[in-house]
Parts: C-alpha cells; structure tokens; sequence
C-alpha cells in the first residue's frame, strides 16, 4: 500500500513559489485553475503547516489583479465568456489571451467556501481590510451574474446551461463567508430555490454528474434523502473500472467508451464517508487503493475503452482526493496509512 507521505510529496512537485498549484505537470495543463487550486489544497486544511492560507492568498493577489474587472461586473452582467472572471491562469497568475469556457461560477463559490472554511479551522485567511473588500466584491459580483439563473460552463467547461453543481458551490461558498462580509439573505435563498428545482439532475441535459458530489463532499448542502439520491445516480451510471465517467456520453478522452475519472473513486468514499456510511466508504477505499500507482502520480483519468491514463498524469486534484480519503479513513481507524495495514474494520 502506498504511503500517504508520496502522495504528499507528490503534490509538493506541483505547488508554485507563489503558493498556488499546477493542476498537473503536463503540457497541456500546466495552468493554474481556481477550481483545482481549491481541490488541491484541502488536504492542508487539516493541517498546520500554512500551505492552505497561501494558496488562498494566492488566489486573492490573483483577484487583486483584476480587481478592475471584477468591478465592472459587479454591475453590469458579463456577455461574452472572456468578461467573466478567468477560470484559468499562467503559472504567474495571469491572464491567457485565448477563447475559453470561462463562465464558471464554482469556481468563485468553491473560493469562497474555502475561506470560510479555514476561518472556522481558527486559520489567518484574512490578512488585512483589502482581503475582505476582495471577498465583497466577489459576492457582489456572483449577484450581479445572477449566479441562481445564469447559465454557465460548469465544472467540466463545456456546455452553457443550468448547473446544479454552480448553483450549489456558491450557495456553499455565501454561507461561509455571509460573516465577514454583507451577503443578503435573498441572495442565498435564490440559490436554494433553484435547487429545489433542478436536484437530484445536474442539468435539463444531465439526468446525473459526477460534479454533484460537490454538493454532499465538501460542501454538505443537500439533506441525506438527496444526498442518497445523487449517489445511487452515479454509482449506477457513472461508476466503470478505473474510477467513474463524468456523465453519459462525454466526448473526452472518449475512444469508444466514456474516460473514467481517477479521483471518482475516492470522492464517492468522501461522501459515504460524510454520511456516515462506512461499509461505503471501506469499499471506495479498497477501489482507491488499487488505482493509485506506486509512484503516488495518480492520473487524471484513463482513456475511454482503454486501460491506459492521459497524459495529465499526475494530477493535481485527483491526488488530493486520494489523501483526504486516506485521512478521513485513518480518523474513522478504518486503515494505518503508513503501511500497516487495516486496524479495525468499520461497519
């Protein structure tokens, strides 16, 4: 069994000097996304180490940058995809001059839930009034895009629509900040309402998606009845041999098949986890286990009809899952990362 320090030591590989994560080595996404820096750096949110605070204080000398865009579209709704605050940056936190799904509203919710979540883990987030002001402004600016009702590429970049996902994560993220900044209450009911509507479908498209996990781990806003209802969903139509697909007829890596996303398998044991199913969670943990190489480079997926991964190899995120998932294991006795072996079995 791989030891939880490699995966560690895998993800350190990845960190920048300015705090933020690579979401992978290779060519093609050797960018930093908001999205996977917050995924990224979960794992240290149990840490005292100060690697989570740098990350998020990465990510806010990013939105000082463009505080001038943020600005305009805390009053006038963006158009084109290239007015929405950037999903992705170089490796120096800038902007990229070319056309991308840029219109991602998790990401600003799975930002800002971060905040509040290291505020309640008793860490500095918040290094002066210009940080505050920064969060403000993101909130203004998730109202001023109607966040409830807009649509958006969503976690996965493609397709403008609906997403529960979105609508979900900045529900999360308004929560967890409405204490250090002014978050109408309306704002979050909006939010709510809309997924009274669309849960336990992703989308008018998507019957399910692996996205929604989110919304049972980390973010815990759905009632069990719905939680149960997303993963009976995925589990019986997502869930394939080296992880889970992304959802029913997805184009990517696809060679013949749907690509299987490594870090499905430890998501879905961080939900049963969450709900306190740990016969679940065992299980996922046993799936995991057989998935990560002995090298820690978990990748991004493996090509659809093959038993190959891509070439994003390792990534970021999908590492990251891996040790949160160990962790949460190892809280529960369920398994000694440090390649004892099972303690007790739960469940």
């Amino acid at each position: 069994m791989i030891e939880k320090s490699k995966l560690y030591e895998v993800l350190d590989t990845m960190r920048l000097s300015n705090g933020a994560y690579l979401a992978s080595p290779s060519k093609h996404y050797s960018y930093v996304w908001i999205r996977d820096v917050c995924y990224t750096a979960l794992p240290y949110l149990y840490r005292n180490d100060g690697l989570y605070e740098d990350a998020y204080y990465a990510l806010l000398d990013l939105f000082k940058t463009y505080e001038w865009k943020i600005d305009i579209h805390r009053f006038k709704r963006p158009v084109y995809r290239y007015e929405y605050i950037h999903a992705r940056y170089s490796t120096d936190l800038k902007e990229l001059p070319v056309e991308w799904g840029h219109a991602q509203h998790d990401a600003i919710g799975s930002f800002l839930w971060g905040i509040g979540a290291g505020l309640s883990r008793g860490k500095r987030m918040i290094r002066d009034e210009k940080d505050r002001e920064i969060l403000q402004k993101l909130v203004d600016y998730l109202e001023c895009v109607q966040y409830w009702s807009d649509e958006d590429n969503g976690m996965w970049e493609e397709y403008q629509e609906l997403h529960a996902s979105s609508v979900g994560a900045c529900v999360a993220g308004l929560k967890e900040v409405r204490m250090l900044v002014d978050v109408p209450d309306d704002l979050i009911k909006k939010g709510e309402e809309t997924l009274r509507f669309l849960l336990p479908r992703e989308s008018n498209t998507k019957d399910t998606d692996l996205a929604l996990l989110s919304l049972i781990y980390p973010y815990q806003i759905v009632s069990r009845k719905t939680a149960l209802m997303i993963l009976d969903r995925v589990t019986s139509q997502l869930e394939r041999t080296y992880g889970c697909i992304r959802y029913v007829g997805d184009q990517y890596f696809n060679e013949g098949s749907e690509a299987e996303w490594c870090f499905g398998f430890p998501w879905l044991g961080l939900c049963y986890g969450q709900l306190g199913n740990l016969d679940k969670m065992e299980d996922y943990l046993e799936k995991t286990k057989r998935i990560i190489p002995e090298n820690g480079e978990v990748p991004e997926l493996y090509v659809g009809g093959k038993d190959i991964p891509n070439e994003n190899t390792p990534l970021a995120w999908a590492v990251s899952m891996c040790i949160l998932l160990f962790e949460n294991a190892e809280s529960l006795k369920m398994v000694n990362l440090d390649g004892e072996g099972k303690e007790t079995s739960q469940g």
